[in-house]
């Protein structure tokens, strides 16, 4: 920034302009990782949805579902240009997604919580928005502090789950994620829940 600004206030604040080269290939390349999440997900999707019909209807010789479907891909933790207050701007969705009038997305808990599917609203007072999550109630290093894996065990019992990585997995604890059912009644004015998702099987990779 100091190539176009004399002085930056914050360091924090640093920003790429608007109409600079910099700004521009940082637009398109960002465009591009999203697009490729965008079709990563649809991928997995029609992925599981091949194994879910073969499994359902394995004597039906298809490469598309034996079932009717309606499939939802929403991005979260992103940026677009949208139009509000009759004004194009670049709104970036950080622990958000878009929820457009009769948009559809999906909103987890935590890997032992319910997951929502959800109608939005449009509320203009937050930009077409929601929660992607329930958000984090213990930072990651405060979790893997204060929490441990037996009780990880004891968040996760009656669901299948990669139980021999829970020692990895004590930032992923349900403890450390804030209440979704609450989360979820704040957010009542930006989304309309259509179905509420309980889990049976969850997987995390630990890396």
């Amino acid at each position: 920034m100091r190539e176009y600004l004399s002085t930056v206030s914050d360091p924090n604040l640093a920003h790429f302009a608007e109409g600079t080269p910099e700004f521009d290939a940082y637009i398109r390349d960002m465009r591009w990782a999203q697009r490729y999440a965008y079709e990563s997900r649809a991928r997995m999707n029609r992925e599981l949805l091949r194994s879910l019909a073969q499994a359902v209807s394995p004597k039906r010789k298809t490469k598309e579902a034996a079932i009717a479907v309606q499939v939802v891909n929403c991005h979260h933790n992103y940026t677009e240009r949208e139009r509000h207050g009759g004004k194009d701007l670049w709104i970036t969705r950080k622990g958000a997604i878009k929820a457009d009038a009769g948009d559809l997305g999906v909103i987890p808990g935590s890997m032992g919580t319910d997951t929502y599917i959800v109608r939005g609203k449009g509320n203009a007072d937050s930009y077409n928005s929601s929660s992607h999550g329930a958000g984090r109630r213990l930072s990651r290093g405060d979790a893997k502090r204060q929490l441990d894996k037996t009780g990880l065990r004891a968040q996760m019992k009656g669901k299948a789950w990669n139980a021999g990585s829970a020692s990895a997995l004590i930032d992923e604890d349900p403890r450390a994620y804030k209440d979704i059912r609450q989360v979820m009644a704040d957010q009542s004015d930006l989304t309309e829940v259509l179905h509420v998702l309980t889990q049976v099987l969850n997987y995390k990779g630990t890396g």
